[in-house]
């Protein structure tokens, strides 16, 4: 019941935005990612990250998310890893991150979507030609993407053990992996990025 197919169900069920299925996506692909990198088990890994924020659309507040969607999961007989895992990338559900997974989930959350953000904006639109440098930079520019907290983009790459610009650039190459599905693949010929 950890498969792939049976995370899309759930976020077919309850998810109709496209940015957040697409969030989703880009989450799961980031996690996959990680596992492949830590020779764990990607689709367990990527079923978590495919469903971390399936209740966001019907309950987008602190009193209800990720709460609602654990209790669901946990009614359709889903394990306790897979349930705590999602608990512990919320800061404020008193669940503190302890395994790998935990710890990664958080990592990739916001960071995959500051990355895609990151990528849309350049004059390409892909994340193909996207540095980490291009992405730090961003991260200074207190405007750009104003709602992702910079200091829980660094706080995931503490967590993980790794440079900022590494983890930036692990989350980059797991998403080049997805570009076309993700919408980053871009609009115009690759150039080289100048930027920094």
């Amino acid at each position: 019941m950890i498969t792939r197919d049976a995370a899309w169900n759930l976020v077919t069920e309850h998810v109709q935005s496209e940015s957040l299925r697409r969030h989703l996506l880009a989450v799961e692909a980031a996690v996959r990612g990680y596992a492949r990198l830590y020779g764990e088990d990607e689709d367990a890994w990527g079923f978590v990250g495919l469903v971390h924020d399936f209740d966001y659309e019907k309950y987008p507040n602190a009193e209800n998310h990720p709460f609602r969607g654990v209790e669901i999961l946990a009614a359709r007989g889903y394990p306790d890893w897979v349930t705590r895992a999602i608990l512990s990338h919320a800061e404020y559900s008193g669940v503190p991150r302890e395994s790998r997974l935990e710890k990664v989930l958080f990592a990739c959350d916001e960071m995959a979507g500051f990355v895609m953000a990151a990528a849309l904006v350049r004059p390409s639109k892909s994340v193909l030609d996207l540095e980490p440098s291009s992405v730090v930079k961003r991260m200074k520019d207190k405007a750009f993407a104003k709602n992702v907290s910079r200091d829980d983009l660094r706080k995931g790459a503490a967590e993980l053990e790794l440079p900022l610009e590494e983890h930036i650039g692990n989350v980059i190459r797991f998403l080049r992996d997805r570009a076309n599905e993700l919408g980053i693949a871009g609009t115009e010929p690759i150039r080289p990025d100048t930027s920094y």
